[in-house]
């Protein structure tokens, strides 16, 4: 999603990208235990995310979640989400969440992250579903309300509909499941 070569315009941008490659250097010239990890860790915390701030900040248009969180009204909706994926919104309570209207939100929402805010919600709960059906060994029947759907008849539709093959199915497939992942 980034470009190959960002130009940094401002002042305060130079700066923290040199304080971070500064303090990267340090790291890796100290011979401390654990320099190398360390300057591992802040070149993707520092380096990567800096350069995320600045890319968002600029104004590129784009489609995803990605970019979608730079928008500070439609963040606060997939935050709500993120926090509370089994809660049974509505549009007109993720607008509100945004602070805009109902219908105002689904457009921007759609247009932002490329899929309304109920499919992208699906989508969502379809996430952490595959990651307890492949890391845990709660029943269906659990995981279902977990995410938010009434009952196991419904979460294994929708599960299906997303995902393409059964919760069960998913599961049993193994290491091999995460290739059926929908994307974030």
């Amino acid at each position: 999603m980034l470009p190959p070569i960002m130009h940094l315009h401002l002042e305060a941008e130079r700066n923290a990208l040199r304080w971070s490659i500064e303090r990267m250097i340090q790291e890796v010239r100290s011979h401390q235990p654990g320099g190398c990890l360390m300057a591992q860790y802040l070149a993707h915390m520092l380096l990567l995310l800096q350069a995320l701030r600045i890319h968002l900040a600029k104004d590129h248009p784009g489609t995803g979640w990605f970019y979608a969180l730079a928008d500070k009204h439609l963040s606060s909706a997939i935050r709500a989400i993120h926090a509370e994926p089994a809660k049974n919104w509505t549009l007109a309570e993720l607008g509100e969440t945004a602070g805009m209207s109902r219908w105002v939100f689904a457009e921007r929402f759609k247009a932002s992250v490329g899929e309304t805010p109920i499919e992208y919600l699906s989508r969502w709960r379809m996430l952490l579903a595959c990651d307890r059906l492949e890391k845990g060994d709660d029943p269906i029947s659990v995981v279902a309300p977990a995410l938010g759907y009434q009952s196991e008849s419904a979460f294994s539709k929708a599960f299906k509909r997303v995902i393409g093959c059964s919760p069960r199915q998913y599961r049993g497939q193994g290491n091999s499941a995460s290739e059926a992942r929908p994307a974030p």
